[in-house]
């Protein structure tokens, strides 16, 4: 499925490029996960920690770098993840692109996601909407180390370290879905 997300920050193309494109940096801002070793200059592995009400998930996941064009300010990331006791795996093609907007960055985010085993029997639109919301969280930690202190930037990185809770991102969507369709009745 392909899931498009957009978000700004308060910095200028070049300062936002040298963040986004630094992995180890971006990694811990991504809502469950925790960057566990560089494996070379392009290539990462990473855990991702999902609980689903009481089910918790933990993904192991390669991270690979495959295009980064400076210039332009696009990046393309593929991952490839695992789920530890064998429920499921993801597969994630991540491509990034920058654009001045206003006094900062727009950076667009269009992933092309496909979901196997236990993790695909989630909706399109839940797994979309559970997405933008992680990206709103994924953005306000970039946003605190481009803006933030560093005591207040490792604040946001810690807060991003616990677990996705699948469930209480799934019910918000399911509401805000609900919400729409009554509106438009």
């Amino acid at each position: 499925m392909r899931l498009e997300n957009w978000f700004e920050v308060p910095a200028p193309p070049k300062q936002a490029w040298e963040l986004l494109i630094d992995v180890p940096r971006v990694v811990p801002c991504m809502p469950g996960a925790t960057l566990e070793e560089a494996v070379d200059e392009t290539s990462w592995k990473a855990t991702v920690a999902v609980k689903l009400g009481a089910i918790s998930l933990s993904f192991k996941a390669d991270v690979k770098l495959e295009e980064a064009d400076d210039l332009m300010g696009r990046a393309r990331l593929v991952t490839k993840a695992r789920e530890a006791r064998g429920r499921g795996n993801a597969s994630a093609t991540i491509e990034s692109s920058l654009t001045p907007a206003g006094g900062g960055t727009r950076v667009d985010i269009v992933t092309d996601l496909q979901l196997a085993g236990a993790v695909a029997q989630y909706g399109r639109g839940l797994v979309q909407d559970v997405s933008s919301q992680l990206i709103t969280q994924f953005a306000d930690c970039l946003k605190a180390q481009l803006t933030a202190s560093p005591e207040e930037a490792a604040a946001a990185v810690e807060a991003q370290r616990r677990p996705v809770q699948g469930l209480r991102l799934g019910l918000s969507a399911l509401r805000r879905a609900l919400g729409h369709l009554f509106r438009r009745g």
